[in-house]
């Protein structure tokens, strides 16, 4: 009866804790400090450059546009960029159903830049709401802090467009996981284009190529399986997957020379018209080649550069699965 006593008290402590550090996690979290003081002076410099990046390189009006899914590679309709309300749930492999925020001035008007910087950067709203990291804060906050002055200077030229956006909502225990992922931003000056390898290390990070071309589990990348391909894209034609882009001869793209890689995005440049329609029964591609083709020559072959520096994964792809 002495040691039932005992373990039950153990038990009880065990739950108090597990209680206490629930409450925690919940009335504390997230917590990465006050958003900067900060105003951003929208020179014509800053405003070129984060257009660039907004939308070939952190390709952010992939999520916070709409796509076109009529053509191939789901181009962004016109008019449409910044106005959000693209959805990923459980159809995705998502948990939960994570809605992309409106970010035009028509939702962002009275927010400060440092509310802003804050939100790509750490993934805390204006709020204090934890943002889902499918939303690139976690690379974003290791860019070159100008870099995303910039890009806040874009967005804020955007047409104010009203489109109200329905709050994300998470399955639990991700819902509770999530308060504890945002962090502090840790930013990193831009490496000088002539040190290629680490200037092409921005570039993907920037880019987010880890997030889709590897394997995934609930919302989260499988450790060792980085840039080997893998993740799902469920379409009502079937199945279409990211392909391995490390260096393996036979399973990546060790066969591929720089120009054939920087060829393969540069097609589709500026070529919206030239696109192949796509019905509902055909499978599209979910890379948003005419985005990524926006990027310069130079900024490619980096790419390729540090791909090419990484550890080849003999993982092979079955790349589309038709039903």
């Amino acid at each position: 009866m002495k040691i039932l006593k005992i373990l039950g008290i153990v038990v009880a402590v065990v739950i108090l804790l597990a209680f206490a550090g629930g409450l925690y996690i919940h009335n504390a979290l997230p917590d990465t400090g006050a958003a900067p003081v900060v105003k951003i002076e929208p020179t014509p410099a800053r405003l070129a450059r984060g257009r660039y990046l907004a939308n070939h390189v952190t390709a952010c009006m992939d999520c916070h546009g709409t796509r076109n899914w009529a053509l191939f590679s789901g181009p962004p309709l016109s008019g449409s960029l910044g106005k959000g309300g693209e959805v990923f749930d459980q159809n995705m492999g998502f948990p939960g159903k994570i809605y992309a925020a409106n970010i035009t001035p028509h939702a962002l008007g009275n927010w400060t830049d440092g509310e802003i910087l804050k939100a790509i950067t750490t993934g805390v709203n204006k709020d204090g709401k934890a943002l889902f990291p499918l939303m690139g804060y976690q690379r974003f906050g290791k860019m070159d802090k100008e870099d995303i002055y910039s890009i806040i200077t874009y967005i804020r030229s955007l047409n104010p467009i009203q489109n109200e956006v329905p709050n994300t909502e998470l399955d639990f225990p991700v819902s509770l996981i999530n308060k504890m992922s945002p962090k502090p931003a840790d930013f990193q000056k831009i490496p000088a284009m002539q040190d290629t390898v680490k200037y092409g290390a921005y570039l993907v990070n920037a880019a987010g190529c880890v997030d889709c071309h590897s394997k995934m589990d609930k919302g989260a990348i499988i450790a060792g399986t980085e840039f080997g391909g893998g993740m799902e894209f469920q379409q009502p034609a079937g199945t279409i997957r990211s392909s391995n882009i490390t260096m393996h001869k036979t399973n990546g793209l060790g066969s591929w020379t720089k120009e054939m890689f920087v060829q393969k995005f540069k097609i589709y440049a500026d070529s919206t018209a030239k696109l192949p329609t796509m019905a509902k029964t055909d499978l599209n591609s979910p890379m948003p080649w005419t985005m990524y083709a926006g990027m310069t020559n130079n900024d490619l072959a980096a790419i390729y550069t540090y791909l090419k520096s990484l550890k080849p994964l003999d993982n092979k792809v079955e790349v589309r699965t038709i039903l």
